[in-house]
């Protein structure tokens, strides 16, 4: 799958599980926790749902490393090649 492909779901899943983000432009440079007014529980949702649409994991550890959109895709990409 491509990053772009992986950048363009992990949107939806956003946009899906913050719907008060609907209309708003996030990019990858964008802060998950504060630039888009994410919680955590709805941090830790949009994570969960991701890890069942794309079928890897992400160490529990790892979560609180990933602060902007272009981090949680890399770490998605990264599960994604070892597959």
């Amino acid at each position: 799958m491509t990053r772009e492909k992986i950048l363009e779901k992990t949107k939806a899943v956003i946009y899906e599980c913050v719907p008060e983000l609907e209309g708003v432009e996030i990019d990858e440079n964008s802060v998950v926790n504060t630039d888009m007014g994410m919680d955590s529980m709805n941090f830790i949702l949009v994570i969960c749902k991701l890890e069942a649409l794309f079928d890897v994991k992400i160490p529990e550890r790892q979560w609180n490393k990933l602060s902007t959109l272009g981090e949680v895709v890399d770490a998605f990409e990264k599960r994604l090649k070892k597959k």
